[in-house]
């Protein structure tokens, strides 16, 4: 059969065909943000009082949904292994459960519970030799390919992609066409202190360094302040926008990395409009599997291997709170450990927890003597090699309880320091 044919037999002209494809106990694995099939869980909500107990798995959601309010009881239910800003509050309601994770392991944790899966994924038009691009992801759902049936939703807005986010016509169950703009998320606004913590941060980045950024103003400012670098590569979950001027300057260029050379390689993309019009075609961008991008071990055989990921809270030792806020979950790990893991394995690696010294308008010290009750620990004291306020840098791998301690206070809001000098003292670390 030819690939025409091909095409023309897996394409339906309705998401309501996606229904005849699930059972009693089906598990729907939907990619990451702006990779949600919209008209087709669109499709099965609207006949989701025909379902039984079919289950949704998906990362860093970006449309509310009534399935995630709870609306169709255990016929309907969401799972996630990210919190946003839309699955937070139903989180907190108890109608969305949250799956602890490392983003590395995100496909095996949904390969163990998921006995009857099916993707459904958002892609980009099929090229002339019948493959869908993923479009923005790849994340855990690339990984199903060949290990799970899929049903795409072809949109016409969708960026097309390269990497390992290709699937083949003969790999659908079928596909639909749809026609809507991707979600924008427009950059953080750094504030002046966030660029003070983006320029500690980039000084301490050599040239021919792979980096990874995380989410968030600092992270966004580190990559403003490094215009003046050389030959920088990317090895990153998430390509954003910071990273569009550095690689169009040149400053990114990859002729330092060994894992793929000369290529930016991410796991799934998110921002404005211009990153979607820039990665479309682009063959500089790959996006590959998670559990590819965030292994510690593929990470580590890069040198020179710098992290960045912010965080809400640390404490003496040197444990950082990322996701949660007064014991209240916030998000989740994400892949900060996976990365502060793989840049720790690197020889010459670096990894650095980036956070402003208070929260509440000065008013509460992010250094902290013990994480507050119900905190969780999302990436481990032994981990930790630097941590970054606007007040400088606290070095702490090898380091000891009592130099960890010291070092920390250093970078704390001097208004807080006498405070956090008792602390240490009545806990013994000073």
């Amino acid at each position: 059969m030819t690939i025409d044919a091909q095409l023309k037999a897996t394409r339906v002209s309705a998401a309501d065909a996606v229904i005849h494809h699930l059972r009693p106990g089906t598990e729907i694995i939907v990619p990451i943000a702006n990779g949600e099939p919209v008209t087709l869980l669109d499709a099965i909500e609207r006949c989701a009082d025909a379902l039984d107990g079919v289950t949704v798995h998906q990362m860093h959601a970006l449309r509310d949904r009534p399935m995630m309010r709870g609306a169709f009881g255990d016929r309907l239910h969401h799972i996630s292994y990210f919190l946003s800003h839309i699955t937070r509050p139903h989180f907190h309601a108890g109608t969305v459960d949250l799956v602890p994770n490392h983003f590395s392991e995100v496909y095996d944790l949904i390969a163990h519970r998921a006995t009857r899966p099916l993707v459904l994924a958002a892609a980009a038009p099929p090229d002339r030799h019948g493959n869908f691009s993923l479009g923005v992801s790849a994340d855990y759902t690339t990984s199903f390919i060949g290990r799970a049936p899929f049903f795409l939703e072809v949109n016409r807005q969708m960026p097309r992609t390269s990497g390992r986010n290709q699937i083949h016509v003969s790999q659908v169950l079928g596909w639909v066409e749809a026609d809507y703009p991707l979600i924008t998320s427009d950059p953080a606004s750094p504030s002046d202190v966030d660029r003070q913590i983006g320029r500690l941060v980039a000084e301490r980045i050599p040239d021919g360094a792979t980096i990874q950024a995380g989410i968030g103003a600092i992270p966004n400012a580190m990559l403003g302040n490094l215009t003046g670098h050389h030959n920088l590569g990317v090895h990153t979950e998430l390509i954003s926008d910071g990273l569009i001027d550095l690689i169009e300057t040149g400053v990114v260029n990859g002729t330092a990395k060994t894992n793929n050379r000369l290529k930016v390689i991410g796991t799934f993309a998110l921002g404005t409009q211009r990153l979607y019009d820039f990665v479309h075609d682009n063959p500089t961008i790959e996006l590959w599997p998670a559990r590819y991008v965030n292994d510690p071990r593929i990470i580590s055989r890069d040198r020179n291997f710098v992290s960045i990921n912010a965080s809400l809270a640390v404490d003496f030792l040197g444990q950082c709170a990322s996701e949660t806020i007064g014991g209240r979950y916030y998000s989740s790990s994400g892949g900060q450990a996976d990365f502060a893991r793989g840049a720790a394995y690197s020889e010459g690696g670096q990894s650095f927890i980036v956070l402003q010294s208070t929260a509440r308008d000065g008013t509460l010290s992010r250094i902290v003597p013990q994480l507050a009750p119900g905190d969780v620990v999302t990436t481990v004291k032994n981990t930790v090699d630097k941590v970054v306020t606007e007040h400088g840098v606290a070095e702490l791998r090898g380091r000891t309880i009592r130099e960890r301690a010291g070092a920390l206070i250093a970078v704390a809001d001097p208004r807080f320091r006498d405070e956090l000098h008792r602390a240490a003292r009545e806990l013994r670390y000073l």
